[in-house]
C-alpha cells in the first residue's frame, strides 16, 4: 500500500501504550490497531486531529508516501 502509517513510531517515541492511545483519542484499541497495522481505508480528518494533538505532531508524522512503482524500478 501506498500509504505508511507510522502510529507505532510515535507512540514508541512518547513511550504511550495502544491502550492510553486509544482512550486520549476516543477510539476503541481495536480501531488503533486497525490504523497501526495499515488496514484502515479511510481516516475522518477529526481523527486524525486528535491524534496529532495527543502524540503533540503533524500528520506527516504519522502517514508517509511511498511510491511502489518507483520502488520496483529501482529494484
Amino acid at each position: 500500500m501506498p500509504i505508511v502509517v507510522r502510529i507505532d513510531v510515535e507512540l514508541a517515541k512518547r513511550k504511550m501504550s495502544v491502550g492510553e492511545f486509544a482512550e486520549k483519542v476516543g477510539l476503541t484499541p481495536a480501531n488503533v490497531a486497525v490504523l497501526k497495522n495499515g488496514r484502515a481505508k479511510a481516516v475522518r480528518f477529526s481523527t486524525l486531529e486528535a491524534m496529532c494533538r495527543v502524540l503533540e505532531c503533524q500528520p506527516g508524522d504519522l502517514l508517509e508516501f511511498v511510491d511502489e512503482e518507483e520502488d520496483a524500478q529501482v529494484s
